[in-house]
């Protein structure tokens, strides 16, 4: 141990530590025990989506907030749509019939955040926020696309030819053929037939995915940045967050946040499963919507007034299960990751996939936002009031895939209970087993 010092030396090296603590966590990245490998989210799932995490088991059902690492390929069904979201929030949407596989992402010496992905065939929109000169390189058919500033665009891969159009920024794309640049509102097309010579045209022609794609870019930007308790350096999970609860200050313990529909009796952990990846063990993937950022950083809390409260921070470390602290108060589901040896996911809760069909969604205590697409309804916290006073609210709800747009839900008069399922999480969640918790 050095010398005792000075209280006033002691007091600025104290300050000068925390200055360098704070600035060390906003520059954290989430790579894994220190290394460069990086770990992001597979943050929307909607119908068939399967995931291939370099397991040697091959493609297995995909669900909301599992981790995506190198080497990891993801695929939709032909009614099946997914999203992954960076750290920085950028985001890559996949259409259906549409195969992707995470060939890198690590970081370089400078600590720049470099992602490698390969379209092997289909639609892939890539919205890129590019915040410290993050980079990502989009390989569809034989060209290979370079985005190290913001920008967003649609590739399209088939065996025979492909598309990449440009809604903002512009794009690098270099082939067999050489290299083009792509400006906005332009689109190049790729012809593998005729050496794959490519042509770029003025304008971008309507796609039945696009406004699906700008709903979610809109949802983001909404709701990542209305929150000022919002104190996470990360974007991914973010507007989740903002969302589906809401921030408050608890007495002794400062700034917590805790999802909407939620009781004293709810417990976080019941819900979720653990997907084993090679070389990191099995990670916890929690199933409700916005269960990513809570479930790899900060600390659960239970507080006897309010049930459990998330307490954000830890931002320099990305754990593999969620932290929390033990209580007597109140049942819960312990955290143990599986220790067979197995490879294979492990389900815990309820368990079961869900599909959203035409039906009636019942809003009650305990549900925690499973159930409810992001962005469907505008304002979670006034039907989160409605639940605590009334105890139950029910929406009528079209089919998943009625239309591009995720909105459609209108609000009904309350009535008795109905199941209802939703591709919004690996776990079934009707209301017939939904627990309700008493709310004070």
């Amino acid at each position: 141990m050095s010398n005792p010092l000075s209280s006033s030396l002691r007091s600025s090296n104290l300050n000068f530590i925390f200055l360098a603590l704070a600035v060390s966590a906003l520059l954290a990245l989430p790579a894994f025990a220190g290394s460069q490998a990086r770990i992001v989210r597979l943050s929307d799932v909607q119908g068939s989506v399967q995931i291939d995490k370099n397991t040697g088991l091959g493609f297995e059902n995909a669900f909301l907030n599992l981790p995506i690492t190198q080497g990891t390929q993801l695929r939709t069904g032909e009614n099946g749509r997914a999203e992954v979201e960076f750290e920085d929030g950028s985001a890559m949407r996949l259409g259906p019939g549409t195969e992707v596989e995470f060939s890198s992402l690590g970081l370089d010496d400078s600590g720049k955040r470099l992602s490698q992905v390969s379209l092997v065939e289909g639609t892939a929109y890539v919205n890129w926020r590019a915040k410290d000169k993050d980079q990502i390189t989009l390989t569809f058919s034989r060209e290979t696309a370079t985005l190290d500033r913001p920008g967003h665009v649609r590739a399209d891969a088939t065996a025979t030819y492909a598309h990449l159009a440009v809604f903002r920024g512009e794009a690098e794309v270099e082939g067999p053929a050489g290299k083009v640049m792509v400006a906005k509102n332009q689109t190049a097309t790729f012809d593998e037939s005729n050496d794959d010579k490519s042509k770029v045209g003025n304008g971008v022609a309507e796609a039945p995915l696009d406004s699906w794609d700008r709903n979610a870019t809109s949802y983001y930007d909404q709701y990542s940045r209305n929150n000022s308790y919002n104190s996470s350096p990360y974007g991914y999970g973010t507007s989740d967050l903002n969302y589906y609860g809401s921030y408050s200050n608890v007495a002794g313990y400062g700034t917590l946040w805790q999802p909407y529909f939620t009781g004293i009796g709810w417990d976080p952990f019941a819900d979720g499963a653990w997907g084993w990846y090679p070389g990191l063990g099995y990670m916890f993937a929690s199933a409700y919507p916005w269960g990513w950022l809570p479930y790899h950083y900060g600390n659960w809390l239970y507080i006897p007034s309010n049930g459990w409260m998330w307490q954000p921070g830890g931002w320099n470390s990305w754990v593999t299960a969620p932290s929390y602290k033990p209580t007597t108060l109140v049942h819960v589901n312990p955290l143990v990751a599986p220790t067979t040896g197995a490879t294979k996911t492990v389900v815990v809760g309820k368990g079961g996939e869900l599909s959203l069909m035409p039906s009636r969604l019942v809003l009650n205590n305990g549900s925690a936002g499973i159930g409810i697409p992001r962005g469907s309804l505008d304002n979670l916290s006034h039907l989160n009031k409605q639940v605590t006073r009334t105890g139950t609210v029910e929406l009528h709800v079209e089919p998943q895939f009625a239309a591009i747009s995720a909105r459609g839900f209108t609000l009904a008069e309350p009535s008795g209970p109905e199941p209802l399922s939703s591709s919004s999480s690996p776990h079934s969640s009707s209301t017939s087993t939904v627990h309700s918790g008493a709310h004070h």
